[in-house]
This record gives C-alpha cells, structure tokens and sequence, in this order.
C-alpha cells in the first residue's frame, strides 16, 4: 500500500504521562544542587514540552546554573524514567492503526536517550521510521526545525504526502504552522483546549481519536 499520509507524534502528553517522573525529578535535582525552590508542581506541569535549560530558567535558576541542573536532571531520570511513565490510554492503538495507513515518527524535546528506552518498554518503537530528539536540533520546537529536519530524513515530498502533526501543547502546534504542516491537538497532555484552538482548527480527546479523524480527512 502507498502510504501518502505522514504522521508525526510529540511524546509526553501524547502518547505517555511521564508528568510524575519529569516533576519528582525537578525536585530531586533541587534538593540535590541545594535550590530553593518557591514554586509548585503546577509551575514545573505548565513548562512540559520546552528544553530542560528553558525549564530550570524560568524556575528561577540562574542562566549560569542552569545546565548543572540539566546534568542532575537526566542523572537522575535515566534511573526512574521507566518505572514512573505510563503509556496514556488507546496510545498503543493510535500509532499502531496510525502506521497502517500512514508512516509514523516521532518528534520530541527529550533526547533520543531517554525517549528510546521508553519506546522500546512499552513496545511501540516498532512503528516509527524516524525518531527526532533534542540533541538532533538546533532549535526545539516551537521552532520548526524538528518537523522539518524529520520531514527531510523521511524523503518527503510536498507533491506526493499530507503531513500531520499530532501534539499536546501549542509548541507542537505552532512548529507544525511554521512547517506548513496540518495539525491536530490532542487534550490527553498538558495543553488547555481553548490555548489549542488558537493553533488548530482540529482538537481531539487523545491521539488515537486524532489518528482516526486524519484516517477519514
């Protein structure tokens, strides 16, 4: 079958809740480089999607500390990453029905290090051509380098593929508008439905409604 459809996936909020690994992470990366935090898990929540030096900066951290925070970071999170993130409902469904009929990839502000794994544990690795991470960009989304850089690597072609992107913040949304790709966002993650509608003409529950709505446009 030609599959005309490309299909690209953000991560977290997505297709896995790993809100409980990222913000006990934070903390343990607090106590641990002695910061005093003033702030909540809602502030760290409302940051999910951005680059890990962009977080601990608008956290509070100074420029200057900041990738010594990433460091403690990631240190930590290799050890619980799996342990404390869960595949969101029908995720599994929605990429496996999505690479029937379409090719499927995966664009994300985590690094392949950490995304990998993941994908590999929860046995939906199997479905992706291409997986873009942090380190393979300059510029992260909202930027629209991942999209395209991704785009470039699957050989694509404007004449012959429609191109979506399936993402829960406006970070997704706004590198799919500057990649002149569709888009659909998705409520299962951390973006509010009104903030997406600012983006998108489509919003759905979760990703496999998504896949099912770009199956049928």
């Amino acid at each position: 079958m030609n599959k005309n459809k490309i299909i690209l996936f953000d991560l977290d909020g997505t297709l896995i809740d790993s809100t409980e690994a990222i913000v006990s992470t934070f903390y343990h990366s607090f106590k641990e480089l002695n910061f005093d935090f003033k702030g909540d898990d809602e502030n760290i929540k409302s940051l999910i999607g951005y680059p890990l030096d962009v977080m601990y900066k608008e956290l509070g951290v100074p420029e200057d500390k900041a990738w010594d925070f990433v460091d403690a970071y990631k240190n930590r999170y290799r050890v619980i990453s799996k342990e404390k993130t869960t595949l969101l409902d029908n995720a599994f469904e929605a990429v496996k029905l999505a690479s029937q009929f379409a090719r499927v990839s995966v664009v994300t502000t985590k690094t392949r290090m950490y995304t990998m794994p993941l994908l590999e544990h929860f046995d939906i690795a199997q479905f992706f051509e291409i997986v873009t991470g942090r380190e393979n960009v300059q510029n992260p989304k909202p930027h629209p380098e991942p999209i395209l850089i991704t785009l470039e690597q699957m050989n694509y072609d404007k004449d012959l593929h429609d191109v979506w992107m399936i993402g829960d913040t406006k970070l997704d949304l706004i590198a799919a508008k500057e990649a002149n790709v569709n888009s659909v966002g998705v409520l299962c993650g951390y973006g509010e439905k009104k903030e997406l509608l600012q983006y998108t003409k489509h919003v759905k529950n979760n990703s496999l409604d998504a896949v099912n709505f770009i199956n049928n446009f």
